[in-house]
């Protein structure tokens, strides 16, 4: 199995989008980092893992997008998004490697 780049492309996704969109003040800027950064994920997860594991952690990057709002009102901003970013990247990481296990590394 050739090196899994997801957690870097879910992070980058996640923290990246929302920094562009914060500082340049420019929201669709920062959904432009998210989307591709998740098409870029969702490929590796599509050649590396199983189709229903693929729709989970696309489902899990999604979603983390989503709760970034409610929870960044009681955490704050970074916070949120820092965290959901480690979930997502750590879900990302744990699928790989449980498939990695069950295929003998290869």
């Amino acid at each position: 199995m050739a090196a899994n780049l997801s957690p870097v492309f879910t992070t980058v996704g996640l923290v990246g989008g929302y920094a562009v969109a914060r500082y340049t003040k420019k929201r669709p800027l920062g959904g432009l980092v998210l989307g591709a950064a998740g098409v870029a994920a969702a490929r590796e997860w599509q050649r590396d893992l199983e189709g229903p594991v693929t729709a989970g952690l696309t489902v899990a990057y999604l979603g983390a997008f989503g709760a970034a709002h409610p929870l960044a009102k009681k955490i704050g901003a970074w916070p949120a998004v820092l965290s959901l970013a480690g979930v997502v990247g750590a879900a990302s990481v744990g699928a790989a490697s449980a498939v990695a296990a069950r295929s003998g590394g290869r």
